[in-house]
């Protein structure tokens, strides 16, 4: 199904839903075509607003698979998802990032770090960052190029194809699985376990709890596989490296990650690497469609406008549209008392869309600066792991789409995924002039 959003560039959205009738909780709302609208309406008159949660069912058998939930408090201007974001002692990660309770164990296992807090969370992400240093990450970019580059050289002679899969997927999923050593051949199943990981919601991959839950034991034992090899045959790939870190704490405890570990870890870093950039880069194009006067510019220095038009990419996109916190005492956000346990959700598509931090901020701008956005997060210890290989991924696609492609566009209405967390793109027709 394609979902249109109802939003003119350059002008702020509308709705006329009453702040007392929006409901982030329901799946429903997301296919509204006034969400931006809605989200404006909650930063101007209630930024801090609670919202009901549904009950989960089923949706091929009726059974309920997730009771409802208490409710959660919706965070939707810049400065106070800035805030929630930074203090951790407040706000904590664990049990859940998602807005819905699921069991820690199985938090845990589906989210690896991002769902822990210190110091477990400080030990893991200290062995997992050895691998994903701006160091190590410039180490590969001449291989980000020339995946790029080759991407572009295939679907050059074409002149129209499916921008998602045959481009904006194509480029983050082989480099992730080229950094952890996962064979060429595997690449394809690896891209559809993480359509389905990040697909609830939608009914073209996920049509039950079970299909979410098959598709994680799926990338967690690939993973697990693939760490226990690296123990026995280790390479010149970041699986070995993770597998070999080894961080010693003040009483001199020496710690590296376990296999079950590098399980858990693997199964984020291929759906979170794979997913969110590829979405960014499907936007990308998108506004360059709508904004023709900004693709105008961009050609005109690729060179100078590239570092800030990547920026835009991701404000504009904002791949991960929330994440949660529970509060761990009582405290207030804005004048409203939050209690101990309550669910704080920070709305990063709606910080993005800021007025107070962004002047004129429905107008795709490629040279905007300043840019502090918040698609890669708000800062603090769960700020994005990935955030410099996807700008390097940014970069090097859209780079080579310029040079050789110049007149590249959307050429129908995007397919959005059905989902309150991803603002995915499924498909998106393209043409061009065949190169």
């Amino acid at each position: 199904m394609t979902t249109h959003l109802d939003v003119t560039p350059g002008r702020a959205p509308t709705t006329a839903l009453a702040v007392a009738d929006i409901c982030l909780g329901y799946p429903e709302t997301w296919l509204r075509p006034d969400r931006e609208g809605m989200f404006a309406r909650l930063r101007a008159e209630a930024p801090v607003s609670f919202h009901e949660e549904p009950e989960y069912l089923d949706p091929r058998t009726g059974v309920q698979v997730m009771a409802q939930g208490p409710g959660f408090w919706a965070v939707t201007r810049y400065d106070d998802v800035m805030r929630v974001s930074r203090d951790p002692h407040t706000f904590r990660s664990a049990p859940s990032v998602n807005i819905n309770d699921i069991p820690p164990e199985i938090a845990e296992w589906l989210g690896s770090m991002i769902n822990m807090d210190d110091p477990k969370h400080t030990r893991l992400r200290g062995l997992v960052n050895r691998g994903f240093t701006p160091r190590q990450v410039n180490r590969i970019n001449e291989l980000i190029r020339d995946q790029a580059r080759a991407i572009v050289e295939r679907v050059a002679p074409m002149g129209e194809c499916d921008f998602v899969r045959e481009v904006a997927a194509a480029l983050p999923l082989a480099i992730i699985c080229d950094m952890l050593g996962i064979p060429r051949a595997d690449h394809d199943r690896i891209f559809e376990l993480t359509n389905v990981i990040l697909g609830v919601g939608d009914p073209e991959y996920v049509s039950s709890i079970t299909d979410l839950m098959a598709a994680g034991m799926e990338l967690f034992q690939y993973g697990l596989s693939l760490a226990e090899q690296r123990l026995a045959d280790p390479r010149d790939d970041i699986t070995t490296t993770l597998m070999q870190a080894e961080i010693t704490e003040e009483d001199g405890t020496r710690h590296r990650l376990t296999p079950s570990e590098l399980g858990s870890f693997f199964l984020l870093l291929v759906v979170a690497g794979n997913e969110t950039t590829r979405t960014a880069i499907s936007h990308g194009l998108l506004a360059l469609t709508r904004n023709p006067d900004q693709r105008r510019i961009w050609l005109g220095d690729l060179h100078g406008v590239t570092p800030t038009a990547v920026e835009e990419i991701v404000r504009w996109a904002t791949p991960v549209i929330h994440f949660r916190r529970t509060a761990a005492h009582d405290t207030e956000i804005d004048g409203h008392p939050i209690a101990t346990g309550d669910k704080v959700v920070m709305f990063y598509n709606s910080a993005n869309r800021d007025d107070a931090v962004f002047p004129d901020p429905y107008r795709f701008d490629v040279r905007r600066t300043p840019n502090h956005h918040v698609g890669f997060g708000a800062g603090g210890p769960h700020f994005c792991l990935g955030a410099n290989l996807a700008r390097v991924e940014i970069r090097a696609l859209f780079d080579e789409l310029l040079r050789r492609l110049p007149d590249i566009e959307a050429a129908a209405e995007p397919d959005l995924l059905q989902s309150g967390f991803i603002n995915g793109v499924k498909r998106l027709p393209c043409r061009f002039t065949p190169a």
